[in-house]
């Protein structure tokens, strides 16, 4: 059981803050102050609210999990929503591709996409936030019995046509874009932000190596994390371009996690029998954490697929992300299609 982020005690008049417990290569990269307690030394110490359990930032109020199938290749970009996802996975698919699944919580955009097919991965990926709502576009015949199994409340399209529009300047399949109140709407049960294993803020004193940069590669797609001191974000460039949003600007955010997984093939295929990558998220691993223009050497660890995923130092110690938006590439040290 991790102890909480931050624990305040009162300590002869004073407000104290204990501390939180609880295959690469580079490419040229293209608050107030604490006051003073008024409460009598010998009151019982109290716990300060933690940040969001998705980006350690402060919040209001624990609001629904939206996780978002979203396309990743040329033809669907600029992608629109992303800026404002809590956590974007990027995950292998078929012809060593990749695509992203957004998990969404405390802020909501008010549209999404281009939103494409499940993957059986995002299956394995959304049993750890409780019963989210899942929005896609399709999934072969043979996985829908695995969708209604899941742990997961499903608003795809097939399901709620209603929340689901045609983006026009873009062609099909890549124009398919949700309203993200009515993906909401659709699942008023759908579980609400939990302690899914991340923990947020200061970095380990040791072990972070300076980079400039780090490139993750699959078999038929690349990116690139390149540090901007100016914005305090790895910026994201795929394929060699910027990664740009819709809503403008470059993609990026502070605390970037290259998590070393098993792929292997799964039961499913495309039509042109190129076999669907099953990515093992459940276990043990090693990882590569980006955070303040540093890269530390991490472990993961995930019990079973109800279980988040936790991320410790090489000597042990709880992996603190930056605060803010976190991406996770679900990578494989080396590169193979299934």
């Amino acid at each position: 059981m991790r102890l909480p982020r931050i624990i305040t005690v009162t300590l002869a008049g004073a407000a104290v803050l204990l501390p939180v417990t609880a295959c690469s290569s580079d490419e040229p990269a293209p608050g107030q102050a604490p006051q003073a307690s008024t409460a009598a030394p010998s009151e019982e110490p109290t716990e300060a609210a933690p940040g969001h359990p998705f980006t350690g930032q402060p919040y209001e109020e624990l609001k629904p999990v939206v996780a978002v199938k979203i396309e990743n290749t040329a033809a669907g970009k600029p992608q629109l929503g992303l800026k404002s996802a809590d956590i974007v996975y990027i995950e292998q698919v078929e012809a060593g591709l990749t695509r992203l699944m957004a998990i969404f919580s405390s802020r909501l955009p008010a549209k999404v996409g281009p939103v494409r097919s499940a993957r059986i991965s995002d299956l394995h990926l959304a049993a750890q936030f409780g019963k989210p709502a899942f929005s896609y576009s399709g999934a072969q015949t043979k996985m829908l019995p695995l969708i209604a199994e899941a742990s997961l409340f499903d608003v795809g399209d097939t399901r709620n046509p209603g929340a689901y529009f045609r983006q026009p300047g873009r062609f099909a399949p890549y124009n398919l874009f949700a309203n993200s109140k009515q993906l909401v709407a659709k699942a008023p049960r759908a579980s609400k932000a939990k302690d899914i294993g991340f923990t947020f803020g200061e970095a380990p004193a040791e072990g972070g190596v300076e980079r400039k940069s780090y490139t993750v590669k699959w078999p038929a797609a690349r990116f690139t994390f390149a540090w901007s001191q100016q914005q305090k974000k790895w910026m994201i460039w795929q394929d060699g371009k910027k990664d740009m949003a819709a809503e403008g600007g470059q993609l990026g955010a502070p605390t970037i996690v290259v998590q070393y997984t098993k792929t292997e093939r799964s039961q499913f295929h495309d039509k042109n029998d190129s076999y669907t990558p099953l990515v093992h998220t459940t276990g043990k691993g090693k990882a590569i954490v980006l955070r303040d223009g540093k890269a530390f050497k991490a472990n993961w660890e995930r019990e079973s697929e109800k279980d988040g995923t936790t991320f410790t130092t090489e000597s042990g110690e709880p992996m603190n992300f930056a605060p803010g938006q976190v991406w996770v590439a679900l990578a494989s040290r080396k590169p193979v299609i299934p």
